[in-house]
């Protein structure tokens, strides 16, 4: 799946943003794990390493799956410290089978500080509920970077997002913390939904993190519950395009650059 992803997106596009059609090339991909089997973990790490290395497609790093409270966690992980594609760790963390508050264990946390003090970052995937929890992790581990994913999860098909709009600024006040524009697409209905279900959650991160800590991420082929890759470009470039192209650059290319350490 991702070579064949890595290669369809490195194709040229064109994206209808009102009566205009815009050109458009993914210039490079962060692979982000899918939330597999722990025991397939070393698997999916090797493979996406081989796949960054080949320079065949633009994929040209990796977050790979780790759970950072296991016991083995230190030994999986400082295998890749000197891996030049691998730029850090994910665990979903808004699985059913996950409790809550489960990230503010004290062997989740030594193991999110690990990732800090050898140079990693953690990405963040939880419930729109516990946002205040991820606030205390953040805390809890000063020598790590963040990014939240997903815009903290937010519902599009929930009328009342105020309670979200309040915890993800509680987060936001955290500078340690990036905010990935991605995932939401996934939770709107399928041929109901229009670009103002969406635009307030997302001028809302916009405002909050300010322009140089958001991030735009593709969540194909999740994103493909409500929309394919290429729409949800074009909805998000319609939600945005009254920003500077500064702005505009920073969210779609330079920050994510930036933040996970792309050559």
């Amino acid at each position: 799946m991702p070579k064949d992803y890595a290669q369809a997106t490195a194709k040229l596009c064109t994206f209808k943003v009102g009566d205009q059609a815009v050109p458009g090339r993914i210039v490079k991909t962060v692979y982000m794990e899918v939330d597999l089997d722990p025991r397939q973990q070393e698997q999916e790490a090797e493979y996406v390493i081989n796949l960054c290395k080949s320079g065949e497609t633009p994929m040209s790093a990796a977050v790979i799956s780790g759970r950072p409270a296991s016991d083995n966690f230190r030994k999986y992980i400082t295998a890749y410290k000197d891996n030049k594609y691998v730029k850090g760790v994910r665990q979903v963390l808004h699985g059913d089978g996950t409790p809550k508050g489960y990230c503010l264990d004290k062997n989740f946390i030594k193991g999110v500080q690990l990732l800090g003090e050898i140079g990693m970052r953690y990405d963040i995937c939880i419930r729109p509920g516990e946002l205040l929890d991820a606030a205390q992790l953040i805390d809890a581990c000063p020598g790590t970077r963040f990014i939240l994913d997903h815009c903290g999860n937010a519902n599009v098909q929930e009328k009342d997002h105020s309670k979200w709009k309040r915890d993800i600024a509680q987060v936001a006040k955290r500078q340690k913390v990036t905010c990935k524009v991605s995932g939401i697409i996934a939770s709107a209905k399928p041929g109901e939904w229009t670009e103002n279900d969406l635009a307030p959650i997302i001028k809302h991160v916009l405002d909050v993190f300010g322009p140089d800590r958001v991030m735009f991420g593709g969540d194909w082929p999740v994103c493909t519950l409500a929309a394919p890759l290429n729409v949800w470009i074009e909805t998000l470039y319609l939600i945005v395009r009254d920003r500077s192209e500064e702005h505009l650059r920073k969210l779609f290319h330079d920050n994510a650059v930036k933040f996970y350490g792309l050559s």
